[in-house]
């Protein structure tokens, strides 16, 4: 029996053929990408090319305004190749990566980055993927920050317990360990423990108000503000993401208006550099007109307040001590862990960060919110965008 052709649809064979002309892709590599015979792709280039000449014999005015558009298109993509190109011969001369010792390299290499492949990571640094899977491997045994069982235990009755009631300081909160749960802690303890998952500054501490402090903190700049349309206000926070053996944190940016998540990231530690990253990365994208975070140590080093002041950002602080500022990025992490970690109850890192990956991807795109009459955050942007301006 005659095998049957496949039918390809003719926008599929235009958009194959202008990835080959934009030189994403060499012919062999487009051709094992999408299943087709070279033979069968080198004829839809020809066709192309004897059509573009076709478009400009019969001079009609659409198609010579759509094949401007593509060129235009193509110029544009022709440029950014090139001028990557040029940053990649510079890096070369330079001779940076060399200069570099091996176990630095190696720490450059991030499991959590999306954008580029681990495969490519490794050889923008030129290391060998097995010795990055050795260090992640090592670390994969002190993901528990040195932490016992019991703590991590603890750590997480803390979170589920933060969600429902994050005015809670460790007071409260030990007495809740004590007599709902029966375990022997002291206040030093919980409060230890709180610090390590970052949530300590969701309510007043005795040092907030301290003259070092105070130089970085701005004001609440939300109060009766209308928030009425994309990019308007971000509000930015950090959360801890408990699995079996260990924890993460997850470092978020929500759009106040259309509730998406505009960017994320997912790192071991809490170091600053993950979230001064993803901010950089999404301002580089859009430009919000404030953005909200709490006062913690992120949020008020100088590094942050230059980042956002480059940018022409306003900055926005919760009250010392008022969680409910920041409430719809709290609301945020309340959905992703009741909906998601909690029931997964994920062992690994590489299944949480899977699982938080896929999560914020049906948040945007599928998840209904009721503030948004039913829709996806994505489908709820992309309709307000539709609406001529007022």
């Amino acid at each position: 029996m005659r095998r049957k052709k496949n039918a390809y649809k003719a926008e599929f064979k235009s958009k194959v053929v202008i990835e080959l002309i934009t030189g994403q892709c060499t012919l062999n590599e487009l051709a094992a990408k999408y299943q087709i015979a070279p033979s069968t792709l080198s004829a839809w280039y020809k066709q192309f090319q004897e059509g573009a000449a076709e478009i400009f014999r019969k001079g009609s005015s659409d198609q010579d305004r759509i094949l401007k558009e593509k060129e235009q298109e193509i110029a544009i993509l022709q440029q950014k190749v090139g001028q990557l190109i040029i940053e990649r011969d510079w890096l070369k001369k330079k001779n940076l990566m060399k200069s570099l010792a091996l176990a630095d390299r190696i720490r450059l290499v991030s499991f959590t980055t999306r954008e580029i492949s681990l495969k490519r990571q490794c050889e923008l640094v030129e290391v060998n993927r097995s010795s990055v899977y050795r260090k992640y491997n090592q670390e994969q045994t002190n993901l528990g920050h040195g932490e016992s069982q019991e703590n991590l235990d603890i750590m997480r009755i803390i979170d589920q317990t933060h969600l429902k009631h994050p005015s809670w300081g460790y007071r409260k909160m030990t007495d809740h360990l004590r007599s709902n749960y029966g375990y022997i802690v002291n206040r030093k303890r919980v409060r230890r423990l709180m610090r390590v998952m970052d949530i300590i500054a969701l309510f007043p501490g005795p040092n907030l108000s301290k003259r070092y402090h105070a130089q970085y903190v701005r004001p609440y700049l939300l109060r009766n503000l209308v928030i009425d349309h994309p990019d308007h206000v971000w509000g930015i926070d950090i959360t801890y993401l408990p699995f079996e053996k260990g924890f993460l944190y997850l470092f978020v940016i929500i759009d106040w208006y259309t509730r998406e998540v505009v960017d994320y990231e997912i790192s071991y530690s809490l170091e600053k550099e993950f979230v001064l990253r993803c901010l950089k990365r999404a301002l580089y994208r859009r430009k919000p007109e404030i953005i909200n975070s709490d006062q913690g140590s992120h949020f008020t080093c100088q590094a942050y307040l230059d980042l956002l002041e480059a940018h022409r950002v306003k900055i926005s602080m919760n009250g010392k001590g008022q969680a409910l500022d920041n409430a719809r990025t709290e609301r945020f992490f309340r959905s992703l862990k009741y909906e998601d970690i909690y029931i997964n109850e994920y062992n690994t890192p590489r299944e949480m960060i899977a699982g938080v990956n896929h999560y914020i991807h049906d948040y945007n795109t599928i998840r209904p919110h009721a503030s948004l009459g039913g829709l996806a955050p994505h489908t709820f942007r992309q309709q307000h965008a539709q609406k001529p301006a007022a």
